[in-house]
This record gives structure tokens, C-alpha cells and sequence, in this order.
């Protein structure tokens, strides 16, 4: 059992990150299952060099967008 003073991050946060940078999770999704506010989480992130995601992820996300604002251009 690791000592309460150990640096080694739980399996609950290396999980998380896991899951959110291979795109599985939300970045909320993640903080919530490390047990961290979403700020908290973005901060440990930061803090190991990974910059977080922002739009689309797919290419099928990618069309959503597009058709989305399309459709706003629309009205």
C-alpha cells in the first residue's frame, strides 16, 4: 500500500487522463472520476505538459459542426 505521502498518482486519476486524451471521456467526465474539480483536472494536465482538446475530435464531429453552423447560417 503506497504511504500517504507518496507522489505517485492513484489509479483513479492515471484512468481518467488515460481516457480523456484518447478521447473516451469528457474532460468533466475525467475530473469527476479522479475525484477532482474539471479546474483541478486541467491544472494536473497542465501541469504534465498535455494541452487540452478543443473542437472537433473526428471527422464525424467535424461534419456535425459544420452542418450546425450551416444551418444557423441559414435562418
Amino acid at each position: 500500500m503506497a504511504s500517504s505521502t507518496s507522489h505517485e498518482p492513484s489509479d483513479e486519476l492515471v484512468t481518467a487522463v488515460g481516457q480523456y486524451v484518447l478521447g473516451e471521456i469528457s474532460l468533466g467526465k475525467a475530473a469527476e472520476r479522479a475525484g477532482m474539480s474539471r479546474w483541478e483536472f486541467e491544472e494536473v494536465l497542465e501541469e504534465a505538459g498535455f494541452t487540452g482538446f478543443y473542437g472537433p475530435r473526428t471527422d464525424d464531429e467535424l461534419q456535425e459542426e459544420l452542418d450546425t453552423a450551416r444551418r444557423l447560417d441559414d435562418r
